[in-house]
């Protein structure tokens, strides 16, 4: 009774917080979090397809998700708006990943059964294929206070180091460290003394002006330690943010750059629409990813600027950004595969039927695709985007083989390119 009243409230919650997105239901709405994969799938000739040339063990997925309740112990912290039904669309997108990550019938341990969900998931996957679990730091006013009303979660640095440091042969970890905080050069020294591979950012939920004077000192010793800052770039709209859209302009990123950081573009800015500041601060606006193209383009920043591809075949992504990535063959050396777990598990955000029209993938593809999604999301990504094709072209195995470029040995080390 009470696994069929949460699953009605997934149901209705779920529905509600889509309604202002992109979404199908052309496979449901819920997450049948099924295990491991039936053999005949395992041995279908598209998932052996997508291994073709992949050094598994140089298969770091870059942009994956920690997230819990805090019920273990962790330290994750969880706004009360997100806990609270008179809330309805936080409350649902709580459960929407809750379920897209398998945690949401275990009420008391959902920070294991997350935990073991994904370990599930990438046992699925060939030995040696990791994820880089992201702390999410709180957000910070201009002086370094917290911001607990203004911050949707909180995961901290210690639980994403911890969880990596369980489970080496499966995960590997990124810091989260506001640059207001008064104490951001020590944690962002202590991060990389612990592991760290890189530093992950949402400056419109954070609350932090890439282009501030601000940082400055953050990004001098984020390029000495040759720690690499993955940063969101355009509309956010899995977490809320009022009215702090613009911070994830990816021109307010030349800064960072100007510094010499490596800076990673999280889904490559493919959602939205930012200011275009070099027409003045009231210049029009334009779509994110023809800024993130205009950076990318620069030769400026050919050894520093990156883009991952994390969620870019999402339904409300899916499109003219798609098939530029795809098409633009000189910028795949500077592309990065993330998934951006848990999100590949929040079955309406994907439509392999839209993917289909769109010419990027084959109907014999789609049906394989919505079958292995249903035991692994992880997989279900990974083999959708070694199959994208356009104009004759598709991305190669060097944007799936990323541990080369957070593996790199000291500040002195050339800029990765493949």
């Amino acid at each position: 009774m009470m696994r069929n009243r949460r699953r009605l409230l997934l149901a209705a919650g779920g529905t509600t917080a889509l309604g202002a997105c992109s979404f199908s239901l052309e496979h449901g709405l819920l997450n049948p979090c099924r295990a491991r994969l039936p053999r005949e799938l395992a041995s279908d000739e598209l998932v052996l397809a997508a291994w073709d040339g992949i050094d598994a063990a140089r298969l770091w997925d870059c942009h994956a998700h920690l997230i819990g309740s805090g019920d273990a112990g962790s330290g994750i912290w969880l706004n009360p708006d997100m806990l609270n039904i008179a809330n309805p669309v936080q409350y649902a997108r709580r459960l929407l990943f809750l379920n897209a990550g398998c945690a949401h019938d275990a009420p008391d341990s959902v920070d294991q059964r997350y935990v073991e969900r994904m370990l599930n998931l990438l046992e699925g996957l060939r030995p040696g294929a990791k994820l880089i679990l992201l702390a999410f730091d709180r957000n910070h006013a201009v002086d370094g206070t917290p911001l607990l009303a203004a911050t949707p979660f909180h995961v901290p640095d210690a639980y994403a180091m911890a969880t990596a440091r369980r489970y080496p042969q499966y995960f590997e970890w990124a810091a989260s460290i506001h640059p207001y905080r008064r104490d951001c050069l020590d944690a962002l020294r202590e991060a990389k003394a612990n592991g760290a591979r890189a530093v992950k950012w949402l400056p419109a939920a954070m609350g932090m002006d890439p282009a501030s004077p601000r940082c400055d000192p953050f990004y001098t010793e984020l390029a000495k330690l040759d720690l690499p800052l993955i940063t969101h770039g355009g509309m956010e709209r899995a977490v809320r943010v009022g009215e702090r859209q613009h911070l994830g302009n990816p021109l307010l990123l030349r800064r960072a750059l100007e510094h010499g950081v490596r800076v990673v573009v999280a889904h490559c800015a493919t959602l939205g629409e930012d200011r275009d500041l070099d027409r003045g601060e009231h210049g029009p606006f334009v779509s994110s990813f023809t800024l993130f193209a205009r950076l990318m383009d620069d030769p400026r920043y050919r050894a520093t600027l990156y883009g991952d591809i994390s969620s870019v075949a999402q339904t409300n992504r899916a499109g003219p950004a798609l098939i530029a990535l795809l098409e633009r063959d000189d910028w795949h050396p500077r592309l990065l595969n993330g998934s951006d777990y848990p999100l590949p598990g929040i079955v309406p955000l994907y439509s392999v039927s839209r993917l289909t029209e769109l010419g990027v993938i084959e109907h014999r593809l789609a049906q394989v695709l919505a079958a292995v999604r249903e035991h692994n999301p992880l997989l279900f990504d990974f083999v959708l985007k070694r199959h994208l094709r356009s104009g004759g072209k598709r991305f190669p195995k060097s944007v799936f083989e990323t541990r080369q470029f957070f593996d790199r040995q000291g500040p002195t080390a050339r800029a990765w390119l493949p």
